[in-house]
């Protein structure tokens, strides 16, 4: 921490993990809390992140770790977007500066990054069944630590957390989930009588006198079992009528709450009682504001998850350069219109998502046809089942979900939508390498997974237009069978948009003619190709460029043509080599022809790409310009620059 920080802050400066923070006086905690909160805002509109999560969980996080002895107790957070706090007070403080950049801290927990973390996840709903998981490991080696899961209320959507709670229910472990909450608008009268009920609850004569009363009239016969059923009524309406806790009771879970999240030395004192009286699973459920110290995500809703960076942070405007020009729109942005426009045309098309709205451009959906656009929540594979359902009575439902979101609905896919030959048109926004966010969401294995399903197309646009063109061709063209539009983030290289056309299925297009050698080319690598045949023109090499387009079905009567005069193509994608276009051009080519043909497969080797700029990533992986170019070079047996071990790594 640099000298003008440790005069800035009293206490922060000298929490270099858990346990300096439990030498502190509990009364000085609503000040560690202060502090923290302002380090992260100082921090964070300088470089950007997830944020909004992490401020409305600060004061949690200082809590459980103050009360518990970590990391000899395992805290498990869900998802990783409310970690921030968690990492400055397990040693990352310095570090935080960093994070999600090249080299840096990753924006999730990682468990190659800290002891601290002990589960790591970026896709949502895990931290319940992972904490099931280390409490049962627990029980089986006789250990006697305490186990606790934190998930947010929007992770609560998700069934993989249901389906955790009921086996939590069934287990009986001893283990804590913090129901994180920043979503819940209570009465001021219902807060006051909850917190009310969960002091006194909380209070050990009042509990005691609970026991013994219970103790008591199960030693009296059948008179003791009335009153005992009497007592769990009354009790039971009480909460039924004042708290949501019937819904987790009745999954086997000891509920106390809602609790102000923010109280910190609240926070202490409950979860030192839930920690002493443990017997079984417990839910403490704290409601929490996020983005809570953030002046610009407390007023408006688009900085409350991530902000980029850097921005002002008593206004949130950005403090960036703005470009000469306006830049091309996103992706996600051109698919938003594109639905419109298609929803204006045909009253059967229908929007689909899993909690991003914005991420997918379906607000712009939402905004003119709000009842054509149903956001399902975290619950990917729900999303997928519903949209089958939507197509078995007649309609075009559109799933628009992440890359990697969309790995948690696979059996979704086959069992309910192509082996029913149901029309679901799937559009998988963040393909490919993803950037910031690293190996949790980059979308590298849908050609792979998706290209193995029977009854699949697979395709995959060069520009924005042709994402359009494509979704045209999804929606009002291709029938009787599921479809999947895979496109990357961020913007394309700008192609004018123009009226939506259809394009034949399982046609490629050749964009530049050649005859040393064929780049074959997909989605948004076309472009880098074309940029690499332009260098290596400078050196006398000609290279045709195709513009693969469909990864199933692939274009065989091109892939005969360019066999037929090319001794060498190279195959060039922003996924894993393994199973994905390169493999499916290498299946055809070497199952139907006995020839010469040398084919080269550049992507993505096995192995599993950290987090950094996308320009970052593409560049050390060879899958730019220049760096297709030296691929080329090298398999053209031309001189090339570089070593030994950057070829190796290019592939």
């Amino acid at each position: 921490m640099a000298e003008l920080t440790k005069l800035k802050y009293q206490y922060l400066p000298g929490i270099d993990d858990p346990a300096d923070l439990r030498a502190l006086d509990s009364a000085v905690l609503p000040d560690v809390c202060r502090e923290l909160r302002q380090y992260i805002i100082d921090t964070i509109t300088q470089v950007g992140g997830h944020f909004g999560g992490g401020l409305g969980a600060l004061e949690l996080s200082v809590a459980l770790h103050y009360v518990f002895d970590t990391p000899r107790d395992k805290i498990i957070i869900d998802t990783g977007h409310q970690g921030y706090p968690h990492k400055i007070l397990t040693g990352r403080r310095d570090l935080l500066h960093t994070i999600r950049k090249k080299d840096g801290l990753s924006g999730f927990l990682k468990r190659a990054e800290s002891p601290y973390d002990v589960f790591g996840a970026g896709h949502a709903s895990t931290s319940i069944s992972a904490a099931l998981g280390v409490a049962m490991a627990r029980d089986y080696k006789g250990d006697d630590y305490q186990v606790v899961a934190m998930i947010g209320d929007g992770a609560m959507t998700g069934g993989l957390a249901y389906e955790a709670m009921n086996n939590c229910g069934i287990q009986k472990r001893n283990m804590i989930v913090i129901l994180n909450d920043n979503n819940m608008s209570i009465d001021p009268n219902v807060w006051s009588i909850s917190n009310y009920f969960t002091d006194l609850a909380t209070r050990s004569t009042i509990h005691r006198v609970r026991t013994n009363v219970w103790e008591l009239t199960g030693k009296t016969g059948e008179v003791g079992d009335r009153i005992r059923k009497i007592l769990h009524r009354l009790e039971g309406g009480v909460k039924a009528i004042l708290t949501p806790g019937m819904l987790f009771e009745a999954l086997g879970f000891k509920y106390y709450g809602p609790i102000n999240g923010h109280n910190v030395q609240h926070l202490v004192k409950t979860l030192r009682f839930v920690k002493d009286e443990l017997n079984g699973p417990v839910l403490l459920h704290c409601s929490t504001q996020k983005g809570k110290g953030f002046v610009p995500a407390e007023k408006h809703v688009q900085f409350l998850h991530a902000i980029g960076a850097p921005v002002d942070k008593i206004t949130g405007e950005s403090l960036a350069k703005k470009p000469a020009a306006p830049p091309p729109p996103k992706y996600e942005q051109v698919f938003g219109q594109a639905m419109v426009e298609l929803c204006r045309q045909d009253p059967k098309v229908v929007g689909i998502t899993a909690a991003m709205p914005s991420g997918t451009g379906l607000n712009q959906l939402q905004k003119e046809f709000p009842e054509r656009m149903i956001d399902v929540g975290i619950a990917e594979s729900h999303a997928v089942t519903f949209a089958a359902g939507l197509a078995a009575d007649g309609m075009t439902p559109v799933c628009a979900i992440y890359s990697s979101f969309l790995q948690r609905a696979f059996d979704n896919i086959v069992h309910d939508c192509a082996l029913q030959g149901l029309h679901v048109v799937f559009c998988l926004d963040r393909s490919g390498l993803v950037g910031a966010d690293g190996p949790t969401h980059h979308g590298v294995l849908d050609l792979a997974y998706l290209r193995i399903i029977q009854n699949m197309v697979v395709m995959a646009p060069k520009d924005e237009q042709e994402l359009r063109d494509m979704l045209y061709s999804a929606t009002q063209v291709y029938k009787g069978q599921p479809i999947a539009i895979r496109y990357p983030r961020g913007t394309g290289p700008g192609t004018p948009l123009t009226p939506m056309k259809a394009i034949p299925i399982g046609k490629g297009e050749v964009l530049r003619e050649g005859h040393d050698l064929a780049i074959l080319a997909l989605g948004n690598r076309v472009t880098p190709a074309l940029k690499a045949a332009d260098l290596l023109a400078e050196e006398g090499i000609s290279a045709e460029v195709v513009n693969a387009r469909f990864v199933k079905p692939l274009d065989v009567e091109l892939l005969d043509d360019l066999c037929g005069r090319f001794d060498k193509i190279i195959t060039v994608e922003d996924g894993q080599k393994m199973g994905g276009f390169g493999s499916a051009v290498m299946e055809y080519v070497g199952s139907r022809y006995n020839r010469t043909t040398d084919l080269c497969i550049h992507g993505i080797d096995d192995i599993y790409v950290d987090h950094g700029t996308q320009k970052e990533l593409w560049r050390e992986l060879k899958l730019d310009a220049p760096g297709i170019a030296d691929v080329a070079r090298r398999f053209l047996g031309v001189p090339t620059t570089l070593d030994e071990a950057t070829i190796l790594t290019a592939g």
